[in-house]
Formats: C-alpha cells, sequence, structure tokens
C-alpha cells in the first residue's frame, strides 16, 4: 500500500511540474488538416511546388517569418519515413496529421501558432564531425 502511494505521488507530481512549465508559452492550436494548398494558405504563403506525386506533395514556402519546406503525404505510412530519412539531415519539423513543415527553429515555431501541431528535431551528423 505504502509503495502504490509514494508511487502515485511520484506520478503527481511529474505531471504537475510538466503542466506548469509553459505556463508563459502561447497556446497551441488543434493540428490543422487539409491539401497542401490549404495548409499554404492558412499561413500566408505561395507554394512553389517542387513534387506533385500520388505519395507527396511538396513545396517551397516563404512568409513574413521566413522560408520553409511544407509537405503533404498520402498514407501516414509514408509520412514517417519521409520524417525518419530526413530527421538525418537535421533540422526542426513541424508535424500535422499527413503533414510536415521544415524550416528554421524561429520559423517553425511561428508556424506551430497557426498550424498547431507537434515539434520534432533532426540530428545533424555533419555537425559532430570535425
Amino acid at each position: 500500500m505504502r509503495f502504490t502511494r509514494l508511487t502515485l505521488g511520484a506520478v503527481a507530481l511529474l505531471a504537475l511540474a510538466g503542466c506548469g512549465s509553459d505556463k508563459d508559452a502561447d497556446p497551441v492550436p488543434p493540428t490543422a488538416t487539409g491539401s497542401l494548398e490549404r495548409l499554404a494558405a492558412e499561413v500566408k504563403c505561395r507554394p512553389n511546388m517542387q513534387t506533385d506525386a500520388d505519395e507527396i506533395r511538396q513545396a517551397i514556402c516563404r512568409n513574413g517569418d521566413g522560408r520553409f519546406i511544407l509537405a503533404t503525404f498520402a498514407t501516414d505510412r509514408g509520412q514517417r519515413e519521409w520524417i525518419n530519412d530526413a530527421k538525418d539531415y537535421g533540422g526542426h519539423y513541424l508535424v500535422g496529421r499527413k503533414w510536415v513543415a521544415v524550416g528554421d527553429d524561429a520559423v517553425v515555431e511561428a508556424l506551430r501558432g497557426t498550424l498547431g501541431g507537434d515539434l520534432e528535431t533532426g540530428t545533424d551528423h555533419h555537425a559532430h564531425s570535425g
């Protein structure tokens, strides 16, 4: 019984600590959905299409926050495979349901304020060589 109380107390403490850490952060809106064009319109960019295939549509975008890549995917699996491959090159990723935005940290943070989504960071193996 005592172990259970300690465990529950520790879990509650961790939950409270996590909830209070972002008091000053802006709230994140619900994650946007839709076509590449719809997502681009949400963040006020006109997409310069680079890939327009059945499984992936990818464009270079620029808005007041900076330059970024916006990609939409036909499947969740295709999206995850793309992200896993791309993360080897580093970068900051904003991930939504069947879409990804990639750019500098400040740009991705600004996009998150409009599109919602989850932040992921790649691993730049080249930065560690020397």
